[in-house]
């Protein structure tokens, strides 16, 4: 098994955390909501401070956990791919699904280290991404599902 050093892990960490950035302003920019735009720009700026905070962690930096609920909608959603046409309930699917992801990302890596503390903050960034994934299901259950 190959070993990989701890920046290594936090630079792939924090590339996640650029392109999660990227991902959420591409996003904004599609939706025809300008609410949804505001919201998705948010989560934008979410990702940036996990990208802060990794870095911060580089410089020796620790940070505390908390847990967050798990609605399971995710689970049981089919994925979308971003399109410009994309309607609200296709977007908090995207959204609902790269959360669910990068939560399984960061408790992964938390799981492979024996650095304590690195082993905290992926833990902490784990939960991050779940309040992220919660917030997008609620809004689901609130808006999609009451709907239908």
């Amino acid at each position: 098994m190959e070993k990989t050093s701890v920046n290594e892990i936090l630079d792939f960490a924090i590339n996640a955390e650029k392109a999660a950035y990227r991902f959420y302003v591409d996003l904004s920019e599609k939706m025809d909501s300008e609410a949804m735009s505001k919201v998705f720009k948010e989560f934008a700026e979410q990702e940036l401070k996990h990208r802060e905070i990794l870095e911060g962690i580089k410089q020796g930096k620790t940070i505390e956990a908390e847990e967050v609920a798990n609605l399971k909608i995710a689970d049981y959603v089919v994925g979308v791919e971003p399109h410009p046409d994309m309607t609200y309930q296709d977007a908090l699917i995207l959204a609902m699904k790269r959360e669910k992801a990068a939560f399984a990302l960061y408790i992964r890596i938390a799981e492979s280290t024996h650095d304590q503390e690195l082993r905290k903050t992926f833990e902490m960034l784990a939960q991050e991404e779940a309040k992220h994934k919660l917030y997008f299901e609620t809004e689901y259950e609130e808006v999609v599902l009451k709907e239908n």
